[in-house]
């Protein structure tokens, strides 16, 4: 009798032990599931650069804590509507569970290209979703895309400009007219500057030839400082230009802070590095909690930093700390920053 109860107590045990095994293993089948993921980044500059490297940080960090691995697929057409066009093509081919557009180009490729199908696009660095007609609203996007804006407060930029030069009479601004991310902001610094009775010049450009000659021409026309949006095509030749303000003796104000790394006295505006980890948020919540894109608002963020190169600042003419007190009052933050053509190459 005892024999058959301790064969009885072993048979259990035994299957109990199977039993939790098997859920072991149904757990990390579950845990270890793989998501493919297509990233498209429109130009290779400093911002949209830190934006993807913040995504693929982010989104290795999920996988660890999560237990899931993102297998990611990026590229970079280079502004090339072309070749753009093809990646996301690839994308498709390579039946990705979701794609990622960096910038409104970008973004508006993959919405026209997921059209009739249900693979979902979280777009990055978007400046005004709804004009671009990506979203019905910010807050109810209510199709199968939704991300992250970059929108700028550009009224505040504009303080900032006549803080630091308030008999300022004449403002330039630098941009490219194919840019969405321009149109909107420009419209507001012309309504602010036509408040104020204040004069301001247009100098556009589409490539780096363009852009150089419209940054000395704005030089030539005598501003008092010049501005320019979130602009990806001057953010791309920027590197080539700084100098020129620079030595013109012209503080350009900038709509975000990797303008201020490569040169740019003020750049203000959203952290992107923390946009594209915003990003990589909503891109889990997505694939891994199975949220549907529409019920996903778009995020918006805090433009409230401003980043002051200092060795602009100095060439120019200006004491940083002087700066900074004058700035302080209209900034959630006043950061410093020295020139370098990536995030990744200061120092410290």
């Amino acid at each position: 009798m005892k024999k058959t109860m301790k064969l009885a107590s072993a048979i259990l045990a035994a299957a109990m032990l199977l039993t939790l095994t098997a859920c072991g293993d149904k757990k990390a089948s579950s845990d270890g599931k793989t998501y493919k993921i297509g990233i498209c980044n429109y130009v290779d500059d400093a911002s949209l650069n830190q934006i993807n490297e913040n995504i693929q940080a982010r989104l290795d960090e999920i996988g660890k804590e999560k237990g899931v691995t993102f297998d990611i697929s990026y590229d970079n057409p280079n502004a090339d509507a072309t070749v753009m066009n093809q990646i996301i093509s690839n994308f498709q081919a390579d039946k990705v569970d979701l794609m990622v557009g960096i910038a409104t180009p970008v973004a508006m490729a993959m919405q026209a290209a997921v059209e009739g199908n249900d693979t979902p696009v979280v777009f990055s660095a978007v400046s005004d979703p709804v004009s671009a007609g990506l979203v019905a609203s910010l807050e109810a996007p209510g199709a199968n895309i939704t991300g992250t804006s970059d929108y700028l407060d550009t009224n505040s930029i504009m303080d900032l400009i006549f803080a630091v030069a308030p008999d300022a009479k004449k403002i330039g601004f630098l941009y490219d007219v194919g840019q969405d991310s321009s149109t909107t902001p420009i419209a507001h610094a012309k309504e602010y500057l036509d408040a104020k009775g204040i004069e301001y010049v247009e100098r556009t450009g589409t490539n780096a030839a363009e852009v150089q000659q419209a940054a000395q021409a704005l030089v030539s026309d005598g501003v008092n400082a010049v501005f320019t949006p979130t602009d990806n095509t001057i953010m791309k030749s920027y590197l080539a230009i700084y100098e020129t303000f620079v030595n013109a003796g012209i503080p350009h104000y900038t709509g975000a802070d990797s303008f201020a790394l490569n040169g740019a006295f003020l750049g203000y505006g959203v952290d992107y590095a923390n946009l594209g980890r915003e990003t990589a948020d909503m891109i889990a919540e997505i694939l891994v909690d199975g949220k549907a894109p529409a019920t996903l608002a778009v995020k918006t963020f805090d433009n409230g930093t401003a980043t002051v190169n200092t060795e602009t600042c100095a060439a120019l003419g200006y004491d940083f700390e002087e700066i900074k007190s004058i700035f302080a009052p209209l900034c959630t933050s006043v950061q410093s920053i020295t020139t370098a053509e990536e995030f990744g190459d200061l120092k410290g």
